[in-house]
């Protein structure tokens, strides 16, 4: 599947430099100063083009240069079709090539919009109802904080400012909470500052792909399991195929993430992890990728709290997950019989920089029961 993005990213900018080399080409002042020579305008174009990806990729990064080579792209052939439908109509061309100038300003309004949805921070809020005696129940979800992408532990520690204001009864952290990139001194400064939240039954957390890093400890320097240290001395329970009664209220259940199905470690089925779990009680199912639907809704839990997907990140690509079959859900809420499934788009961003098909958010989940 990564091979299939990153393949796609990498093909669409060789074509995006080509495309925009001949579009920047085409705009007077070039031709003037070509005086009209088009291998002399294509090479302008062309630097140009470079100078241009060259200047993002040195600021945010190469993925992130590649994303706006090609997002100009599209939006200056989605100009131009529209422009030539228009000459068309009246009979008669522009003067100058309004369409180019157009696409640029689109694109950067465009992409500076999906910077602000990617670096700032909403509260999504959802009440569910049950049958079930769990009473009045909040619960604040975040995942795919990264940390170090788009804040630092710093500022990890204010976003969580504004969890600690929801007056939240339990907050789930539900995967790849920091990345390969991420400091030991960022992490130990977010563990700090989950271990300061104040709620009636704590703080629980579950891995995501990225936690325990790809690379190795000794790439970042320190393991998943000085991860887990850290965070339960600082009173953040850890789950991993493990289940825990809370105040004989409800179940909370933390998976092991999938991608420990692609190593020599396994993970429990959800008929392993209810097992001997009463079916009376209020279940709440925390698996950072939101891949088993149809097993999760069988076992009968009643929540199952996601994130992983980062809401698709980008438009259009960002229902990609679910066409493939990659993700059950890509974002939001959705009923499969008596089981509510819930996948947050992200707290954070990862190595794109930009928020286009979504927006960063928190989640606030209150149940109402009897």
């Amino acid at each position: 599947m990564w091979t299939l993005i990153f393949g796609s990213i990498f093909l669409g900018t060789i074509l995006g430099i080509i495309y925009l080399s001949c579009r920047f080409a085409k705009f007077a002042v070039i031709r003037r100063a070509a005086k009209e020579r088009k291998v002399i305008c294509f090479a302008a174009g062309f630097i140009l083009v470079m100078l241009i990806l060259a200047g993002i990729w040195v600021t945010l990064g190469s993925i992130n240069a590649m994303v706006c080579i090609i997002h100009l792209m599209v939006i200056w052939m989605v100009c131009d079709l529209i422009s030539m439908i228009v000459e068309k109509r009246r009979k008669k061309k522009f003067g100058r090539y309004y369409a180019g100038a157009f696409a640029i300003v689109t694109t950067v309004i465009y992409l500076a919009c999906g910077w602000y949805l990617a670096h700032n921070v909403w509260s999504t809020k959802y009440t569910l109802e049950t049958d079930k005696q769990v009473g009045s129940l909040r619960i604040v979800q975040f995942a795919d904080s990264h940390v170090g992408s788009t804040f630092d532990g710093e500022g990890f520690a204010e976003k969580l400012k504004d969890i600690q204001a929801e007056n939240p009864d339990i907050v789930v952290v539900t995967g790849d909470y920091i990345d390969d990139d991420t400091t030991k001194e960022d992490m130990v400064e977010s563990c700090r500052a989950l271990g300061a939240l104040k709620t009636t039954y704590g703080v629980y957390y579950v891995f995501g792909n990225h936690d325990k890093g790809y690379y190795g400890a000794e790439y970042r320097g320190y393991s998943g399991d000085d991860m887990v240290h850290e965070l339960e001395k600082n009173n953040v329970k850890v789950l991993q195929d493990e289940n825990v009664l809370l105040d004989n209220r409800f179940y909370l259940i933390g998976r092991k993430d999938r991608s420990e199905e692609m190593t020599a470690s396994s993970r429990a089925s959800m008929e392993e992890l209810v097992d001997g779990i009463g079916s009376d009680k209020y279940i709440i199912v925390l698996d950072h990728q939101p891949h088993d639907y149809d097993a999760q809704e069988a076992a009968g839990v009643d929540l199952v709290l996601s994130g992983h997907t980062h809401g698709g990140q980008l438009f259009p690509v960002n229902y990609l997950g679910e066409l493939t079959g990659t993700d059950d859900k890509r974002y939001g809420l959705e009923k499969r019989g008596n089981t509510n499934f819930i996948v947050t788009s992200g707290i954070s961003d990862w190595a794109i920089k930009f928020k286009t098909g979504c927006k960063s958010e928190y989640v606030v989940v209150d149940i109402q029961g009897k």
